[in-house]
């Protein structure tokens, strides 16, 4: 028993957790895919300025999260949703506003992505270093629970922190919440009608512009909430991107590139690859060890890859899909 919640800490909690960050970053991708048809290679940069406006509300505010109980960067993540919303209207205003206007083709944008996220990550080391830092400030700590199994045999508490916990409630929420304004709204259906054609809803009285900014909005706010939690969970770092721009996009083209719900798949799938490619299999071989070939009892570890290796796991399912099913799982748009 003792192994398997072993295998439920670092397999199930851990993928879960990949899996759900992975998940809403995806989202923002593949709504700005699925709409202005480029790929926004800044949209990692963007998760991490999110995290770093709710870093500096909690330096600027500490103990607020005292008075409701939660956690004062949570309660700062609301006002950090809307700076970081209004970044990503202010970048595409200023920089894919006017490439759109001159009719530039996708790889145009792309580069110029690009940039974007060269400006954004100097900008972000340059008012924070480049050390890491952590969110919980004012004498406030990470709260951990510890699940007890009710099995004799079982020692081993499941744990589980509470920057997760409110990481599945804020998944489920967000994505509960896309579901309905995408299949409810006036303004989520002419959000799909756009993605479908847009020059058909432009010619149908569709407010593109209007739709391009809605689209900026959630992609913004998203950002904002995945790299706030990643952060909380572990520690906010100038870097954070470079960890999440590989998984997030294999996410989105493992679902399937300007599907929202495939891109929920996908993040799911990559974030339980990862914990799974690098979790050391020879813990659940332990209670069978006497009945083992005498190789594989004596093998310490059985990780398929190591963990400094684990950002290639997120390019192999890429590589992979590609070549079996290049629309994704849900059928997206090709690339």
């Amino acid at each position: 028993m003792n192994e398997l919640v072993f295998f439920i800490n670092n397999v199930i909690v851990a993928g879960s957790v990949s899996g759900s960050i992975y998940a809403i970053g995806a989202i923002g991708v593949t709504l700005v895919f699925s709409i202005m048809r480029f790929a926004h290679f800044a949209h990692a940069d963007m998760m991490t300025f999110g995290a770093f406006m709710v870093l500096l509300l909690t330096m600027a505010f500490p103990g607020v999260g005292a008075v409701v109980g939660l956690p004062t960067p949570v309660v700062m993540l609301p006002l950090a949703i809307v700076l970081t919303a209004l970044l990503a209207v202010g970048i595409d205003k200023a920089f894919y506003k006017p490439l759109r206007a001159h009719g530039v083709k996708p790889i145009v944008m792309v580069i110029g992505s690009l940039g974007v996220t060269l400006m954004l990550q100097g900008l972000i080391r340059l008012f924070s270093g480049t050390g890491a830092q952590n969110l919980y400030l004012a004498g406030e700590r990470k709260e951990i629970y510890r699940l007890e199994v009710p099995f004799e045999l079982a020692t081993r508490p499941i744990t589980i922190t509470e920057p997760q916990i409110i990481l599945f409630v804020l998944t489920v929420v967000s994505v509960v919440g896309l579901h309905l304004f995408l299949n409810r709204t006036r303004l989520g259906k002419a959000m799909r009608a756009m993605s479908d054609n847009p020059d058909l809803a432009r010619s149908s009285g569709i407010n593109t512009n209007h739709i391009v900014a809605v689209t900026w909005v959630i992609a913004g706010g998203l950002a904002a909430i995945a790299g706030t939690l990643l952060s909380l969970d572990v520690t906010f770092k100038p870097d954070l991107s470079f960890f999440l721009l590989l998984p997030i996009f294999a996410a989105a083209i493992v679902g399937g590139v300007g599907h929202p719900y495939g891109a929920i798949a996908g993040g799911f799938v990559v974030g339980f690859a990862e914990t799974l490619a690098v979790f050391n299999w020879s813990v659940l071989l332990r209670p069978f060890r006497d009945s083992l070939p005498e190789w594989l009892a004596e093998a310490g570890n059985l990780a398929f890859v190591g963990t400094e290796y684990k950002i290639v796991v997120p390019f192999f399912i890429l590589v992979a899909i590609l070549i079996w099913r290049p629309t994704g799982i849900f059928k997206g748009k090709v690339i």
